[in-house]
């Protein structure tokens, strides 16, 4: 029996992603213990699986297939900057949608699906890109007033008309992500 640690995922456009790295060079300069997620592998979380046999995979693209084909290509604007589970005690550093409902309408109805495939249900859906994990309590002080000078910054729009189920190899470096199936909507 073979396994997989995935997760279903929106990739953020390449043209958005300069932005987010200056945004990144800010934190940055805080010289806070903060481990930042590669431009390369900035996406938003629709849901993630952990390891799961590869037995299961067919019948769960079936079931994600089945729910976006009820969907049609939508835009979003990413905007925004801040923290979980606060600014007061970061441990996520991340840059948020403006109006996520058919991203949680989207999400909400994948879900659906997943529990009756037997996965935990998500208790607490929030649409985000995580740009940054914080290692240490250094310089917290320069890490909250940064997410405060951001708190309103706008990145872009950009259009959402594929979502993929994406395979997660974990190296000392940091994560590989690979597509195993891409879903246009």
């Amino acid at each position: 029996m073979s396994q997989v640690r995935a997760f279903l995922a929106i990739d953020l456009d390449d043209d958005l992603k300069p932005k987010i790295h200056k945004i990144i060079k800010e934190f940055k300069k805080t010289d806070a213990r903060i481990k930042y997620v590669e431009l390369t592998n900035l996406h938003l979380t629709l849901k993630f699986f952990g390891e799961i046999d590869t037995n299961g995979l067919e019948l769960l693209e079936e079931r994600i297939a089945d729910v976006v084909s009820d969907f049609e290509p939508f835009d979003i604007k990413i905007k925004s900057c801040g923290a979980f589970p606060n600014k007061n005690h970061v441990k996520v550093i991340w840059v948020g949608i403006e109006d996520d409902s058919i991203i949680r309408n989207l999400h909400d109805k994948l879900d659906k699906e997943f529990t009756r495939l037997g996965f935990d249900k998500d208790k607490k859906f929030s649409t985000h890109l995580t740009i940054g994990r914080m290692k240490a309590a250094k310089n917290k002080d320069k890490v909250k007033s940064t997410i405060e000078e951001f708190s309103d910054v706008e990145i872009g729009e950009m259009r959402v008309n594929k979502i993929s189920l994406k395979k997660s190899t974990l190296k000392p470096s940091g994560p590989i992500y690979e597509d195993l199936k891409v879903f246009e909507l």
